[in-house]
């Protein structure tokens, strides 16, 4: 089964550090020229920037606020402007404000809602009429297992990550006859630096969740993500895929 994208471009949403810098390197890796958009790691996002220009690979730091609706277009089209084509969107960009539902201010669920799903429908919306009139693309939502079971004290995540799956599905629909799959990967605790600064008892109450005993590496999210905007996926659109290890509960 080949992954191969030579000669593709690619757009990354929240691509500094954690999954994002994982799905960009794992791009590049196939071949794939990179654009990386951020905002709070934005250093970041210019170091791997470098670090893939020095692999061979075309690669753009862009700096943007996702919920910017204004701001993706243009950050799309400069995207565009920088490899001459663009084939896959990734919308990565996340943030969690945590607190039970009590304790949750309206700023806090504001803000999560703005990043994790206005930011998503900004990218998505944004790419739709280059990949419609193109009548080929590939995008990948990040989404969470949070989104499928709900999770104690995010409310406003797991809310935002379920807006992610119902726009998902709702885009395969729409795009599907120009010839554009939409896909949302759904991971579990992922060992990133938002993990790395919970509580040692929550992480391993998400290892004890799983089946397979580990929490995942940002590089199991990747590969999944390359896998379904390569020619093998061609024919799986609207879907949602779990790494999460079977982390049933």
């Amino acid at each position: 089964m080949s992954l191969e994208l030579t000669g593709q471009a690619a757009l990354v949403t929240g691509a500094g550090r954690g999954i994002g810098a994982a799905i960009a390197r794992e791009f590049a890796r196939a071949g794939c020229d990179v654009a990386l958009v951020e905002f709070g790691a934005f250093d970041e996002a210019q170091s791997l920037a470098d670090e893939l220009r020095q692999s061979g690979r075309r690669a753009v730091a862009l700096r943007a606020d996702v919920s910017d609706v204004g701001a993706a277009e243009q950050t799309v089209a400069a995207a565009v402007e920088a490899f001459g084509r663009l084939d896959h969107l990734v919308c990565n960009a996340g943030i969690t404000r945590d607190a039970m539902i009590w304790k949750m201010t309206e700023d806090a669920w504001d803000q999560v809602i703005d990043v994790n799903l206005k930011g998503c429908f900004a990218y998505c919306r944004a790419v739709a009429g280059l990949f419609r009139t193109q009548q080929h693309g590939r995008i990948v939502n990040i989404a969470s297992v949070n989104a499928l079971r709900g999770k104690a004290g995010q409310a406003n995540y797991a809310a935002s990550k379920a807006g992610i799956v119902a726009l998902t599905r709702t885009l395969a629909r729409e795009l599907g006859p120009k010839g554009v799959n939409v896909n949302c990967v759904a991971p579990g605790m992922v060992r990133t630096e938002m993990a790395a600064k919970l509580p040692p008892a929550v992480l391993e109450k998400a290892i004890a969740e799983t089946a397979l005993g580990r929490i995942a590496e940002p590089e199991d999210v990747a590969r999944v993500v390359v896998f379904l905007c390569s020619e093998a996926a061609r024919h799986i659109t609207g879907e949602v895929i779990r790494v999460d290890g079977g982390q049933l509960a």
